[in-house]
């Protein structure tokens, strides 16, 4: 692990805090969206699994199933009850990280995601086989080699299982989900640095390609396609045979797309971010929320002049992807980073804009207002910022009171306006609590 040495770190200038001592940072609101809430219990996920698995023809013995490396909502529940209904059957199932080159692309590295997520064998009940050789299964009708992870090439059935959602760099029919979970996350590093190739420019013919090579030349015995609310919950469970995936996927991709988290104002000055990380985001933040894309082949999000990041989340190990697109980050961030783990997650896609460290400022105080100065639109008397968890929560946020003059409907103001509270170092003491699911300011 390489962390990036203080020594190189000097951003706490009395220049630079005499520079920023006339930004006079405004007071702040605290709101509420409003977003459909609707989503599966425990007891659902269970039940909803074990009919659709009744259309799923269970062929063999060993059956691999995929976990990849973001933070799906009851994962650990999902896969448990696929391994459980799979036992039932006769199968003896084992688990196999399907996430290209995340983790550092190592074997321990990946086995180390799953384990942050509660994927253990003991709690599985089965075992992980985590490696990053590959077989050569077959190609791709345009002529290239397909390969995919070994211990699922040489298994009598796989279950690929992912969720559905809009990808964070490129638009097409199949984006983030079973497809891509075939042709990139079982790839491992080598799938995933052929896929990402030729870019993102060609990333949507690329997944769709390798995709359907891998449904033709692998055993593929169903997709497990989750959809979200914007509350990162379990909304939706489809199985999906294998000669319905390619049919079904960009249907479950629009309805995903439906019910995502977005921040419902369509532009502020300046976006604080509290936390990033790989467990939120392919990208660190999700730009469908912030509008912080690394390519120019996908858009939406907020319109933000200058975006600050606050802190890296513990589940995302260093890995700082999505920094480059901000504008600033704290010492508390460049402090944290992994530039390796970055760098090799930068090269296997190709693109290296996330990986890019930008301005540091000592303290979350002053990283703000080194984004608001720096502006060339916002109003510095009555600037417009928006303040959030991070690009997975945002049902509860704080907006200036610039911006609560004209509430887009379903905002509703909770209290306020009240001045940032920080402590003698210049750091919010109100930071955001950790715990998963719905939070409340």
């Amino acid at each position: 692990m390489t962390i990036i040495s203080e020594n190189i770190l000097n951003c706490g200038s009395q220049e630079m805090t005499q520079l920023l001592s006339d930004v006079r940072l405004p007071r702040f609101y605290k709101v509420r969206q409003k977003f459909d809430k609707t989503h599966f219990d425990s007891e659902t996920i269970v039940s909803v699994l074990k009919q659709e698995f009744e259309a799923i023809s269970v062929r063999g013995q060993r059956i691999a199933v995929t976990a990849g490396s973001r933070g799906v909502a009851n994962i650990g529940l999902i896969l448990k009850t696929i391994v459980e209904i799979l036992k039932t059957r006769g199968a003896n199932p084992f688990i196999v990280p399907a996430m290209g080159s995340h983790g550092g692309a190592s074997a321990e590295g990946q086995k180390a995601i799953l384990t942050g997520y509660g994927i253990t064998e003991e709690a599985m009940g089965c075992p992980i086989y985590s490696s990053m050789e590959v077989k050569k299964i077959g190609k791709t009708v345009d002529g290239r080699e397909v390969f995919i992870d070994k211990m699922a090439a040489e298994a009598d059935g796989i279950v690929v299982v992912g969720r559905i959602k809009p990808h964070t760099a490129f638009r097409g029919p199949y984006q983030s989900g079973v497809m891509k979970m075939m042709a990139i996350g079982l790839g491992k590093q080598y799938g995933a640095s052929v896929c990402h190739g030729e870019g993102f420019q060609r990333m949507a013919y690329n997944v769709q390609v390798f995709g359907s090579a891998i449904l033709k030349h692998a055993n593929i015995l169903c997709g497990v396609g989750i959809i979200e609310n914007a509350f990162d919950e379990t909304k939706k469970i489809k199985v999906m045979r294998r000669e319905d995936i390619e049919f079904m996927e960009p249907a479950l991709l629009k309805e995903a797309e439906q019910n995502m988290p977005r921040i419902l104002f369509p532009s502020c000055d300046v976006l604080i971010v509290d936390e990033i990380g790989k467990n939120f985001s392919g990208d660190g933040m999700d730009p469908n929320v912030t509008g912080t894309f690394a390519t120019p082949f996908a858009a939406g999000g907020i319109h933000a002049e200058r975006i600050g990041l606050l802190d890296l989340s513990p589940e995302t190990h260093g890995n700082g992807m999505g920094t480059g697109m901000a504008s600033v980050i704290t010492e508390r961030v460049f402090k944290q980073l992994d530039v390796n783990m970055m760098y090799i997650n930068a090269l296997t896609c190709k693109n290296l804009n996330g990986s890019r460290i930008p301005c540091v400022m000592t303290s979350d105080r002053e990283a703000i207002q080194f984004c608001l100065k720096s502006c060339i639109q916002a109003d510095l008397l009555y600037p417009k910022i928006i303040r959030i968890f991070n690009s997975q929560f945002v049902e509860y946020m704080w907006i200036s009171e610039a911006l609560a003059e004209r509430l887009p409907e379903g905002v509703e103001i909770l209290s306020g306006p009240e001045e940032l509270s920080f402590d003698s170092e210049g750091n919010l003491t109100d930071r955001f609590p950790r715990q998963r699911g719905q939070r409340v300011l």
